[in-house]
């Protein structure tokens, strides 16, 4: 099939352009840089040019292809609520071009955006953590789907390999910054993780599989704790790993503080029932501790 993704020359994107390809699909890649041309085109796919912004571009992509996988995203986290509301008018903009077809719509969202109930890990099935902006995009789909448009969604962790780890890099910075690795309280809280070559192969699942309104957790690991996290960051520094009291934790962190704190494990057992999705990646502390923390 001839495929649109939005975010293909980037860090899962790139991934899933040569998941897609190997599988035998076609890829159109939505960027908007011309490094980012340079690289689709190196992995044998066509360039869109445009970016989330730009609506007609998005429309363009969807219009000429067989169907959609979602996954760019600003992630510029200190403007969180901004980029979820451009996330959701892409989304609306997409699915209008999809509507009266069975052509897939594959979204991506956050396992954050799963409330967790009582300590225990999300579910694709359960409730939705109210907290979250990003819930402007799974109500847009929602919406999107109850028109007859064939969506469905990939809720992401912390997406790893040995350069990138999803919001792990942020806690990275502030540890260069301080001079110290920290965790709050005890560091209990836990953040779920995969390898990013088992979320592009789970995408391409979701877009083969098809599934209308279906949602899917791309987790491998259910809950890393925090202190566990910042320990593989102070063993790659050459850092103290401290503990800070929580009414310290906004002076620390800034904008990150918040999920810091946040205990968010997340499961994925309906995922891989459904679509016979096995993780078999390295885990988040390994990938850590393989990294390269003079380049990092």
């Amino acid at each position: 099939m001839r495929i649109f993704v939005t975010g293909a020359p980037g860090f899962i994107g790139s991934a899933l352009v040569s998941e897609l390809m190997q599988a035998g699909h076609q890829v159109v890649g939505l960027t908007r840089s011309e490094a980012g041309a340079e690289a689709l085109q190196r992995a044998g796919a066509e360039v869109q040019r445009g970016n989330l912004e730009d609506l007609d571009s998005l429309r363009d992509g969807a219009a000429r292809t067989d169907g959609v996988i979602h996954l760019a995203f600003n992630h510029d986290f200190s403007q969180f609520q901004k980029n979820c509301e451009n996330d959701r008018k892409a989304i609306e903009a997409i699915g209008e071009v999809l509507l009266g077809s069975d052509r897939p719509f594959v979204i991506t969202s956050g396992t954050a955006i799963a409330a967790n109930v009582d300590g225990k890990p999300s579910t694709e099935d359960g409730p939705i953590a109210s907290w979250n902006p990003r819930g402007a995009s799974e109500a847009a789909v929602r919406e999107l789907t109850a028109r007859g448009v064939n969506t469905s969604v990939v809720r992401l962790p912390q997406v790893h390999d040995t350069r990138k780890q999803g919001l792990v890099p942020y806690l990275l910075v502030v540890a260069r910054e301080k001079g110290v690795s920290a965790y709050i309280g005890d560091g209990s809280n836990r953040w779920p993780a995969a390898h990013v070559s088992d979320v592009a192969r789970l995408y391409r699942l979701a877009f083969e599989k098809a599934e209308r309104g279906a949602i899917y957790h791309a987790v491998d690991e259910e809950g890393i704790s925090m202190k566990a996290i910042v320990e593989a960051h102070g063993r790659g520094l050459k850092v103290p790993v401290v503990s800070i009291k929580p009414e310290e934790a906004e002076a620390h962190f800034g904008w990150l503080a918040h999920f810091a704190r946040h205990d968010m494990p997340a499961s994925s057992a309906i995922t891989q029932q459904k679509l016979s999705w096995k993780p078999t990646g390295p885990g988040l502390i390994a990938d850590l501790d393989a990294m390269d923390y003079t380049q990092a």
